[in-house]
């Protein structure tokens, strides 16, 4: 598996959040609007914060490569299949606009590796891919989780929480997919 070219990996984020909500600066920010950014109104954002958002998108980029495998395995049927493509969708969506922000406060956006390393030999059916794709799920709802508190631009923070929920919501649907206890505990460890 790849680790993204930044500080941080999806396993080496550790943190806790508070309350997760999504200010106007951060959906303008994450929506496009650099013109907020060149008005001085939007907090600034430092290269460690530029670094994490280019560590979201190699995860991200790395989910949409692994939805695709799953989807062209043919194991994938019915609903479990029209749940990979949008679930995939959603991370293209992630994708699209962390990079666009990362180019927005100056980065260079990390370009998708040409290939990532799965254990396709170990899906043998729907169920294994869909144990899959809740595993890096899970990955990434720990990744986000550590990294709303490393922000130092907040907004930037409340942006990551937003996409930490939708993550979230991926993993509980896919353990429900599964037959298995859509949110086994309390707290997300």
């Amino acid at each position: 598996m790849r680790k993204a070219p930044s500080l941080l990996s999806r396993r080496s984020f550790i943190g806790n959040t508070g309350k997760l909500t999504l200010s106007a600066t951060a959906v303008a920010l994450l929506a496009g609007e650099s013109r907020l950014l060149n008005a001085g109104r939007a907090e600034a954002a430092t290269s460690d914060d530029i670094a994490i958002l280019n560590s979201a998108l190699g995860a991200e980029q790395e989910a949409i490569a692994a939805y695709q495998v799953g989807a062209e395995s043919g194991l994938l049927s019915g609903d479990a299949l029209n749940l990979a493509v949008q679930f995939q969708g959603h991370h293209k969506e992630h994708a699209d606009l962390l990079a666009t922000t990362v180019g927005q406060l100056g980065g260079n956006a990390v370009e998708p590796m040409a290939k990532y390393e799965f254990p396709v030999d170990q899906l043998k059916n729907q169920n294994d891919v869909l144990r899959f794709a809740a595993g890096l799920e899970k990955g990434a709802v720990s990744a986000y989780l550590g990294a709303v508190p490393l922000f130092e631009n907040r907004d930037l923070a409340k942006a990551a929480a937003s996409i930490l929920g939708d993550e979230a919501m991926h993993w509980a649907v896919l353990r429900y997919a599964l037959g298995e206890n859509p949110v086994p505990g309390a707290f997300v460890e």
